[in-house]
């Protein structure tokens, strides 16, 4: 029986599967409290220190390992993830509480970033130049940085680790990876995965517990290089003040509130298909939801009225269960939280169309179930159109034009995802343009990002370096550019001086 598959949960550190010193909270199924996953470790500051120093062992060796070797082995991980992801993406569904076509997805995600990132063994380019002096070249070259702390959170528990993991690796570092204590079984079963493939010891360790405290102690630690962290904007923003300084490379992965444009000349079946899966895909649990929908008021009302009877059709349930169109949110507080927002939306004076519930009956009682909410009549300035709910949650505002939906999209701290729909090549063209956000989707919703392009986003959404990506991406995250100069011209030659 493997580490992951048991209830009690343990760390990894240095090649070996440890039992924590720490005391043991329980992970539950957000969809069934009384179905435990596994019991998980709240890991010592000792332990924490016992995995870095492992990290710190791994570097030298790892380092020097020809790339296309690293590659090799995540190539393994790639398989290894096929052939696993149906026991996998159950594992996150009963764990996270997405549906299961969403389970599946998250681990394909992490399949792809495996077989792209395994390729990048061969790739990790940099440049050859003229010299501006005879008998002398020049070159830039990628070389890691050394040990990253790698935090991660609970809404795509493999995915996300994947998107970190596997980059960070292949450039050459060392990983202590920390994940998020809602859905650790998932993430462990992920390094036992990387560690079936042929990690040697120390390369990849793995420490539970919460963010409060192993989280920022990592992050925090003397021994780390770099840190990459996802999660909410505040945390983000302390973490990269704690870590400020020239000895730690930083990027941050954070909030949204990510709008759709709908224009008056949409295809508007097309655009309320994107608005039900940007806003209640993932119960609204992705940081590139779409919970703003700006609508032109020319088709605000008929647009509003297929939003509502469409939503009401929206099965609610356990993930797990075919047919189910939303799950669970992860916990009770993120059920309250976004349960606050509807008193907050109707203080504010916006008009409830439909939701605002908390669901407790039949199957439902056991779980952090949350009618899908749609309120209209809402203006740019209410705190349910400028704060991050992260729930099943979406607020429809009226525009007039394109310039004013534009506007009213960039009228917020995050920037993230943003999406328009519309038939005219040129409106499309201006909103690429002027959107400030660091994807843009046109007539598509905002959530779909591809393994291979950049993402992250401006403002409170994103600090530092994109993630996923090549050497736009992630690669850039977790190298830094050698220079090099040769001189055989076998004399002082002196750059810019006659």
């Amino acid at each position: 029986m493997t580490p992951a598959s048991t209830k009690k949960l343990r760390n990894h550190i240095n090649g070996k599967w440890l039992e924590s010193r720490g005391s043991f909270i329980k992970d539950l199924n957000p969809a069934d409290t009384s179905d435990v996953v596994a019991h998980v470790p709240v890991s010592t500051e000792a332990e924490v220190d016992e995995a870095v120093h492992a990290a710190e062992e791994a570097y030298e060796g790892w380092r020097l390992t020809p790339a296309p070797v690293r590659g090799e082995i995540l190539f393994r991980a790639a398989e290894l993830l096929q052939e696993n992801k149906k026991t996998l993406g159950a594992l996150v569904t009963r764990e996270m509480g997405k549906i299961l076509a969403e389970g599946l997805g998250d681990v394909q995600e992490a399949i792809d970033m495996a077989f792209y990132m395994a390729g990048e063994g061969r790739r990790l380019t940099g440049e050859t130049m003229p010299s501006e002096l005879p008998s002398k070249d020049c070159k830039t070259f990628r070389e890691p940085i050394g040990v990253f702390a790698l935090i991660t959170p609970w809404n795509f528990p493999t995915a996300i680790p994947a998107w970190k993991i596997f980059p960070a690796l292949i450039a050459g570092n060392t990983v202590v990876f920390k994940p998020s204590s809602y859905t650790p079984a998932a993430a462990a079963r992920l390094a036992e995965i990387l560690v079936e493939a042929g990690l040697p010891p120390g390369v990849l360790n793995l420490v539970h517990g919460n963010g409060r405290t192993v989280g920022e102690y990592l992050a925090t630690h003397r021994g780390v290089n770099g840190l990459s962290f996802t999660g909410s904007s505040a945390v983000g923003e302390k973490l990269a003040r704690l870590c400020a300084g020239p000895k730690k490379q930083v990027s941050c992965e954070m909030g949204g509130k990510n709008p759709i444009i709908i224009m008056e000349d949409a295809n508007l079946d097309l655009a309320l298909e994107g608005a039900l899966w940007g806003g209640f895909g993932t119960t609204g649990q992705r940081c590139t939801a779409a919970s703003r929908l700006i609508v032109h008021e020319k088709v605000y009302d008929e647009f509003l009225g297929m939003l509502k009877a469409a939503t009401q059709k929206l099965t609610i349930g356990n993930g797990l269960t075919p047919a189910v169109d939303v799950g669970p949110l992860i916990n009770k507080d993120q059920l309250n939280k976004a349960l606050s927002y509807v008193k907050v939306g109707l203080d504010e004076g916006a008009t409830l169309v439909l939701g605002g519930r908390a669901l407790t009956d039949g199957d439902l009682k056991d779980g952090f179930f949350m009618e899908p909410t749609i309120f209209g009549d809402v203006t740019p300035e209410m705190r349910i159109a400028r704060e991050e709910i992260f729930g099943p949650f979406v607020s429809v505002i009226k525009a007039d034009s394109l310039t004013h939906a534009i506007n009213i999209a960039n009228n917020v701290e995050y920037g993230l995802s943003s999406a328009i729909y519309t038939n005219n090549v040129n409106s499309s063209a201006v909103a690429e343009r002027d959107l400030t956000a660091g994807i843009v989707y046109i007539n598509a919703p905002t959530i779909g990002a591809e393994i291979h392009l950049p993402f992250g986003g401006t403002g409170r959404s994103g600090l530092g370096r994109k993630e996923a990506g090549g050497r736009c991406g992630a690669i850039d995250m977790f190298t830094r550019m050698k220079v090099v100069y040769r001189d055989y011209s076998g004399a002082l030659q002196k750059a810019q001086i006659d």
